[in-house]
Order: structure tokens, then C-alpha cells, then sequence
């Protein structure tokens, strides 16, 4: 905004066709034309604002966020609060600001696998252009299965009380197979589970 104010004074503007050019009021035209003919630039640098100075600094702040992205603490798989707390020496609410601030969440796990199929790109396409544009009457479902599920249970029933205890220990009950096809279409799942994976069997 300033800068923007400046070079309309250099275009030989007035306060006024300044002010309903930029949409800002004639006294902030006015202050920043003074500032500017008294100081140069340097009097577009902000001034000294009353209060508090901030008691975290940006490199601390860099520091923290570099840390998080690029570093793992010892003995541990990622950090938390506490322990990058004590590596930068400010306490937990803060570093918590810093992680919220820039969408940090280290205590989260993402993973990614791209396919080396050199037609990969060409076979998204003709999928995802399946069901955006499906032939004439024609029925376009997305289908998957998940093999091998184990079917686990407690091996005492879930308890209640306040919390909840439950047992650390399961009972295996076999493995099962899950077969499901999604109409894009409606919407709609058609699933079911079979005991044995065979390729005669279908959804």
C-alpha cells in the first residue's frame, strides 16, 4: 500500500485522486507523502510500535520449523512438544503455535508410491475419462478387493467402566476376503465377504 502510494504521488496525483484510486482514506495519503518528502525511503519502513517487543524470534521460529522437516530426535520417530521444546529452549505452548501456524504435524505418517508403468499416464486418463464421460447405457462401477483380512477378537469382552479396559491379547478367527464395486453412477457399494479367495468366485 505504501509503495503503491508513492508512485501515484510520482505519476503528480493529489491526495484526493490518490485516496479514491487506492481506496484508502486522505489522512493516510497524507502521512505517507510527509514521511516520504522528510525521509526518503527510509521513511517507509515501519515504525516502532508500542507494546511488548515479541519474545520469539524469526530465526527461532526458522529454526523450529527446519528442525521439524528436516531432522528426527534421538531414539524416537518424530518429534513432540516436549522434546522439541528442549531442543530450542522454548516451552511447549509455543512450539505448538509454531506447528499450528504452519500446518506442522509431525506426530502424522504419509506415504506416497508412484507406478513405473510407462503408460500410467495414458491409463489414468482413459480410467478417469471412463467416469466422467461412461459409454451409453452403460454401467461403470470402480471395483477392489482386500484379501486376507484377519478376522481378530478380544479374548475377553470389552469391559466398561471409565475408561474402557480391554484386553491386549486377540483370538484369531481365520481370515476372510472383502469384494466391493462402487456405482459412480448412483453411488451405491455392492460388497461381500468370502472365506477363500478363488478366481472363480466374484462380487
Amino acid at each position: 500500500m505504501r509503495s503503491k502510494t508513492v508512485l501515484a504521488c510520482a505519476d503528480g496525483l493529489d491526495n484526493i485522486e490518490i485516496s479514491a484510486t487506492l481506496r484508502i482514506h486522505r489522512d493516510t495519503v497524507s502521512k505517507w507523502r510527509r514521511r516520504f518528502v522528510r525521509l526518503r525511503l527510509e521513511g517507509l519502513m515501519d515504525e516502532q510500535r508500542p507494546g511488548r517487543p515479541p519474545s520469539v524470534t524469526l530465526d527461532q521460529v526458522e529454526q523450529v520449523v527446519v528442525a521439524t522437516l528436516k531432522q528426527v530426535p534421538k531414539n524416537v520417530t518424530h518429534w513432540s512438544r516436549t522434546s522439541m521444546a528442549a531442543r530450542s529452549g522454548l516451552s511447549k505452548s509455543t512450539i505448538g503455535r509454531i506447528w499450528r501456524d504452519f500446518g506442522l504435524k509431525p506426530h502424522q505418517a504419509g506415504t506416497f508410491k508412484l507406478s513405473t508403468d510407462p503408460l500410467f499416464v495414458e491409463k489414468v486418463v482413459d480410467v478417469v475419462g471412463l467416469y466422467h464421460n461412461p459409454p451409453e447405457r452403460a454401467v461403470v462401477l470402480c471395483v477392489d478387493e482386500k484379501s486376507q483380512i484377519q478376522a481378530l477378537d478380544r479374548s475377553q469382552p470389552v469391559l466398561p467402566g471409565m475408561p474402557e479396559r480391554r484386553t491386549h491379547d486377540h483370538v484369531r478367527n481365520g481370515i476372510t476376503s472383502l469384494f466391493a464395486a462402487f456405482n459412480v453412477a448412483d453411488g451405491t457399494v455392492i460388497g461381500e465377504l468370502l472365506r477363500f479367495r478363488r478366481s472363480t468366485q466374484r462380487c
